[in-house]
């Protein structure tokens, strides 16, 4: 193993140098461009009223997403044409959004509707960047790139669209890296201890503090990880399946012992450089109405729950008495805010058991230069068959 104290300081350059393509989102970047090509979830549903309107940044770009009088969600940029103020603090009008500053009016599509104070008929020709926007299982998706957006088909899942389940949808905002997060979700070591901490919960307890045999391989959606620990002479199989570019689809035991075991889907959406927004959605099958409303309240009292609103409690040991969703978000909150806000990846000393971290930056390395080059980058879509995401089978050793 190399030891990176060692290695020449022109070489360590170049090393941060190619990390730095993971890291940079701007636009006119690789890594920009990649992002672009996909639907990211932006908000909750249910946070977006008719009639109100709110910032949303995405990519360090600022946007306006407002949800018009007929139900109907919009993205547009959010500075007016006019004087490049704020647009998300005016009004919404019916499905059109009119700035505060001066009342100038635009619809979902970024057409300038209306300006007041100017002759009529001279705001035909203006018109500020609006986006299409996907509803799906009580999300918000925007897709912000060139073009025509691809199908709205890589982030579904068959178990949210069934009918007897729950679904909860949750968010937060780290201060720390999209990619931490989505490497993170490909660590499945990093479940053997970083959730054994502070109060072993329902997932720690689940899933054991066993290190696991692993296997990687790339799909046609992203990457399947399986986790295969020794449990009670069997062997206990964890599969993620984890979706491009930064979607995590796993299964998590439930609130309580005897609860049905969670299908959950975590994004790790890149805010700006050093904020991701962690979006959730969590599908439990529905059993009794005493059991579902018991489950609801529950998720309710998780819902405002944020480990960066915990920070100093959490570096200081002290983590919820919680016995799942608070818990295991504060426990990755300490490991990936540990790392800094971007983790210096020039620094790392990488070892066998992190080969879906090495797999994730090959792939993203070459779809990133697919793209500088003009060759063909990989099409990605959903599978047909969703695995086995969790199962027991007699050990084979």
């Amino acid at each position: 193993m190399e030891d990176t104290e060692s290695i020449p300081a022109s070489r360590r350059e170049q090393q941060a140098a190619r990390f730095r393509q993971l890291t940079d989102m701007a636009p006119d970047t690789p890594m920009g461009q990649l992002l672009r090509q996909f639907w990211h979830p932006i908000a909750i549903s249910r946070n977006v009223a008719p009639g109100t309107a709110r910032a949303v940044t995405l990519m360090g770009e600022q946007y306006a997403l407002y949800r018009g009088q007929s139900g109907q969600a919009h993205l547009v940029t959010n500075r007016c044409a006019h004087r490049r103020t704020h647009l998300h603090t005016g009004w919404v009008e019916g499905d059109q959004l009119r700035c505060m500053y001066h009342g100038w009016k635009f619809d979902g599509s970024g057409q300038c509707v209306e300006r007041p104070a100017e002759r009529p008929g001279t705001h035909a020709q203006i018109r500020i960047a609006a986006h299409p926007v996907h509803e799906y299982c009580g999300l918000i998706f925007a897709y912000v790139g060139p073009g025509e957006p691809p199908p709205f088909d890589l982030p579904r899942k068959p178990r949210f669209e069934q009918a007897g389940v729950l679904l909860f949808q949750r968010q937060e905002i780290w201060p720390c890296h999209w990619l931490q997060h989505a490497e993170n979700s490909l660590d499945a070591v990093h479940v053997s201890f970083a959730h054994q901490m502070g109060k072993i919960g329902a997932f720690g307890h689940a899933i054991t503090s066993d290190i696991p045999e692993l296997a990687y391989e790339e799909t046609s959606s992203g990457i399947r990880q399986t986790a295969t620990r020794q449990v009670d002479g069997k062997s206990q199989v964890r599969v993620s399946d984890w979706t491009f570019p930064y979607g995590n689809h796993v299964v998590l035991p439930g609130v309580s012992a005897n609860d049905p075991w969670i299908e959950s889907a975590n994004w790790m959406v890149p805010l700006d450089a050093t904020h991701t927004l962690r979006v959730s959605l969590r599908a439990v099958p529905s059993t009794t109405p005493e059991a579902d409303e018991k489950l609801q309240r529950y998720f309710e009292d998780c819902e405002t729950y944020d480990s960066s609103d915990h920070h100093d409690a959490l570096f200081a040991g002290r983590y919820p008495d919680d016995p799942l969703v608070r818990l295991t978000s504060a426990q990755d909150y300490v490991v990936l805010v540990g790392q800094g806000a971007v983790a210096d990846r020039a620094a790392e000393c990488l070892g066998s058991s992190d080969r879906g971290i090495s797999m994730l930056r090959r792939i993203l390395w070459r779809e990133m230069e697919a793209l500088r080059t003009g060759a063909a980058a990989k099409t990605w879509a959903r599978q047909e068959q969703v695995p086995t995401l969790f199962q027991y089978a007699e050990s084979t050793t």
